[in-house]
């Protein structure tokens, strides 16, 4: 929009119609808060309004700016009323039986995040039926194509955004603070959105689901299947920042057990290979978290472990159909479809997502046959084998 003055009128040319919210603009931008207020249906080419006209919405507009500063942070306060309209908007389109479309940033294509992706969709077509559609989005393991892809996603006004895996995570909260955001297949919030105290609930417009085993518990795993390994490798991508909390986590609880526990850090699939290699080459045994780019190339890590018969315990099934020896496993399915009924009671405006904390499943002791049929090993009573 631009606007000039003479003495009498005020001129305007191309103004856009917009809706007013007093919680973004400030007394001094008194004139263009008044344009943003009203409902101007189109107004081009020198349209005239009188000064005195101008002047009073100006003050009126000054007015609402200062009471709604009263009102706290003004930047929270306009995120969290852009959260409320957002949800109220979404219920009232429920109720009318409007239609939705929920973009979904997958950050690779791999067994786990398939299965995620199709429960999530399960659940919200159960509910929707025809009126829900789904924009699906592969990042193909590219954080940057993450950040296009959520963009996009604004850009595109979708309802919701689901971001399956911390980096679709991360690029979704970066994109916006006001669409509903849901996570999947995430570990750890407070370490994926560098949250301090992180107690359980995100607050603002995002929330999810967890895929996180405990992870004392894994450490105690890979003690119960190898009671006499002095050495265990940490195998991990660096670019995952759960990958390298996991890994911190586990090393950790090992060595609390008289385990000696060294990280082994790749930074893409390029050189995973060798790091694998060295890892295998410097240890009784392996453990990886639950990392995306692992479980994408598990072949990889399988055709150097099990030749030189190093077993690898994995943070998740997917991985360890792949390579490993035994996991404790979650059901990335019934994960995804959690997310899809937090993400159905977000669009009927059942739930506020500010307040929705993020819902965990559980875990049940699996181990690969085939892997442990090639390495000797007989798995501890209470693990179930894994389907093939």
């Amino acid at each position: 929009m631009d606007c000039f003055a003479s003495d009498s009128v005020i001129y305007f040319t191309s103004v856009k119609r917009t809706l007013f919210d007093p919680l973004t603009i400030s007394a001094r931008s008194a004139a263009s808060c008044w344009l943003q207020g009203l409902e101007i249906e189109e107004i081009i080419n020198m349209r005239k309004i009188t000064r005195r006209s101008f002047l009073t919405a100006a003050a009126a507009c000054g007015a609402a700016a200062a009471l709604s500063a009263c009102g706290g942070s003004s930047a929270s306060s306009a995120a969290a009323s852009s959260v409320a309209s957002s949800t109220a908007a979404s219920a009232s389109a429920a109720a009318d039986g409007q239609k939705f479309t929920v973009g979904i940033c997958q950050l690779v294509q791999h067994a786990a995040l398939d299965a995620a992706t199709q429960g999530f969709e399960d659940a919200l077509t159960a509910s929707f039926g025809e009126n829900v559609t789904f924009d699906f989005q592969n990042a193909q393991g590219d954080s940057a194509t993450c950040a296009t892809i959520a963009n996009g996603f604004v850009s595109s006004g979708v309802a919701l955004i689901m971001a399956n895996a911390t980096p679709a995570l991360q690029a979704a909260q970066a994109a916006t603070n006001t669409i509903p955001i849901l996570g999947t297949s995430v570990t750890e919030y407070g370490v994926a959105l560098g949250l301090d105290n992180f107690s359980g609930t995100v607050g603002g417009n995002v929330s999810g689901t967890s895929d996180l085993a405990p992870l004392d518990q894994q450490a105690d795993m890979i003690v119960e299947w190898m009671p006499d390994a002095k050495k265990v490798g940490l195998l991990y991508c660096s670019a995952e920042a759960n990958s390298q909390y996991q890994v911190d986590e586990v090393q950790k609880y090992l060595e609390a057990k008289g385990v000696t526990a060294t990280q082994y850090a790749f930074s893409d699939s390029n050189d995973l290979s060798s790091v694998c290699q060295k890892a295998a080459d410097e240890n009784d045994a392996l453990y990886v978290p639950t990392d995306n780019t692992v479980a994408a190339n598990t072949g990889i890590v399988d055709g150097i472990c099990r030749p030189a018969k190093k077993p690898v315990f994995a943070g998740e099934e997917g991985i360890c159909s792949g390579c490993g020896v035994a996991t404790l496993s979650i059901s990335y399915y019934d994960l995804g479809y959690t997310t899809g009924e937090m993400a159905v009671k977000i669009l009927n405006g059942e739930s506020d997502i500010s307040t929705m904390p993020i819902e965990y499943t559980d875990v049940t002791k699996k181990y690969n046959k085939a892997v442990c049929d090639d390495l000797g090993l007989t798995a501890p009573e209470g693990y179930v084998e894994i389907e093939a």
